[in-house]
């Protein structure tokens, strides 16, 4: 069973999960969009060589969301995780990012060099970007949708169960049982039912984004060995595999299954394998 991560900073109460002896060598694992430091429940196990430290990032799982009305940046993320190694005293890690994890692991690579000692990227490699040119078009639809977060309702489940089903066959859908571990550190019971306690203002679009062409900049600066792990029924796109271009230490393949391929009973072995493989090169 894995311990839990409790880690305080001024700006922030950040929790998670962590698996294996603190005498092992660090990963510090980053899960995507509306997920938790759960999402590795199935994979972290599996690395028995390695402790593997996963965080809830802001807004998610038991980690304190941003303050009222502060967006969530992708870069403030960044800034985190580099504050939970400080606080672990880890002078050096791995690191293993799915999906919106991935992005932020490849951002950390680039300004961190020193510190990364390896990296995988598990159906994602960079932040969602916006051309230059549309900016004004994203700020002004980004504040838009903010105030009517604000103003929607809260949703209650009557039982644990049915929040579980509902991200089990959501957009991105999980097994059962991967659902459950995640459902169980984003929903709180109250007098009223069950309800998210996963920050409403996640949805809300970025006011500003990275353009491609500063992504890729990040990119190429990458001294760390990338493996970049897509799904066959992920959410890779061209844009990926001509940014994955960009990094120049980089090994890029494509493994069964769906976007939370590392939750899949059938395909988590095969991920696990490739990690290892790449992180003992």
């Amino acid at each position: 069973m894995p311990n839990e991560l409790r880690a305080f900073f001024p700006h922030l109460k950040m929790r998670g999960l962590i698996w294996g002896d603190p005498a092992k060598e660090p990963i510090i694992a980053l899960h995507g969009w509306l997920d938790n430091a759960a999402s590795f429940y199935s994979l972290a196990p599996l690395l028995d060589e390695y402790q593997v430290i996963a965080p809830d990032l802001a807004g998610h799982g038991f980690s304190d969301h941003r303050p009222a009305g502060t967006p969530y940046y992708v870069w403030d993320n960044v800034a985190d995780v580099l504050a939970l190694a400080d606080y672990l005293e880890l002078n050096s890690f791995h690191l293993v990012g799915h999906s919106m994890g991935a992005g932020i692991a490849s951002l950390l690579s680039a300004v961190a060099p020193e510190r990364v000692k390896s990296v995988v990227l598990l159906d994602g490699l960079v932040p969602v970007t916006t051309p230059a040119e549309q900016s004004p078009q994203q700020m002004t639809m980004a504040l838009r949708q903010r105030k009517r977060i604000a103003e929607r309702p809260q949703r209650y489940y009557d039982h644990f169960e049915d929040a579980v089903v509902v991200r089990a066959k959501s957009q991105y859908p999980v097994p059962y049982e991967a659902s459950k571990a995640l459902v169980s550190r984003a929903i709180t019971q109250t007098d009223a039912g069950w309800q998210w306690h996963t920050d409403p203002y996640l949805f809300a679009p970025s006011v500003l984004r990275l353009t491609e062409g500063q992504v890729a900049e990040f990119l190429r600066v990458i001294k760390s060995p990338v493996l970049l792990c897509l799904a066959e029924r992920g959410i890779a796109t061209e844009q990926t595999y001509q940014l994955a271009k960009c990094v120049t230490d980089i090994e890029v393949e494509c493994l069964p299954g769906g976007h939370h391929l590392h939750l899949e009973d059938r395909y988590v072995a095969e991920v696990v394998k490739r990690i290892c493989r790449h992180l003992q090169d």
